[in-house]
């Protein structure tokens, strides 16, 4: 649908204790040209996130209207709360040639792919089923519970990797931030963002642009 924007769109799924979240945050303290999507939801902050920050965090009757109105380029029910990406604000950040970051479940992420062909998907797998559990009650955010339907969860996310263009196993977190950076990196050189970015480049040594 929008496959001729400039900007690149990244899209990071994982199931929930797979370091996804951890490895974005750092992936954007080193790299000031990636941008984040800022998804909305109906489940309610943690900790110290905040409104606008890391969601828009806005009620069920609200998240309804969005969705009447189509304002979500994906939107997907996980954990029992819905989560959604405005589909402007992203057009918005591509059309001006920047590059967008979704952080996303797996549901959303090849909803995206329909919307936007030349997203590049990632995939977060943990190194073991024991260290998944093991980052989930270490944590100390959920219930017994809680837990016991992310690992559920998990199970049925972790069967979509196959989708992806790309796969990190977050072992050993340096070794996986590495990854995800050299993947950002990868496709900045492929020849049409570098027509973009280089266009002076492209000019001098009269090549078309």
């Amino acid at each position: 649908m929008q496959a001729q924007l400039p900007g690149n769109l990244f899209v990071v799924a994982a199931p929930s204790g797979a370091g996804k979240s951890s490895l974005v945050k750092a992936l954007r303290s080193f790299d000031a040209r990636v941008y984040p999507s800022v998804s909305h939801t109906t489940r309610a902050p943690r900790g110290q996130e905040k409104h606008g920050r890391e969601y828009f965090f806005v009620s069920e009757a609200e998240f309804d209207a969005m969705v009447a109105s189509d304002a979500f380029i994906e939107w997907a029910h996980v954990h029992g709360k819905r989560y959604g990406t405005s589909k402007k604000g992203i057009q918005d950040r591509l059309a001006d040639g920047n590059d967008v970051l979704l952080e996303i479940d797996y549901q959303g992420a090849l909803q995206v792919r329909k919307a936007f062909p030349q997203a590049v998907l990632i995939f977060i797998l943990p190194p073991s089923w024991e260290e998944l559990r093991s980052r989930l009650e270490n944590r100390g955010e959920d219930a017994p519970e809680v837990i016991e339907l992310r690992m559920k969860n998990a199970e049925e996310e972790m069967a979509q990797v196959a989708k992806f263009d790309f796969v990190i196993i977050n072992e050993l977190f340096e070794s996986a931030l590495f990854d995800l950076k050299a993947i950002i990196h990868a496709q900045r050189l492929k020849y049409l963002s570098q027509r973009r970015l280089r266009a002076d480049v492209f000019e001098s040594l009269n090549l078309s642009v």
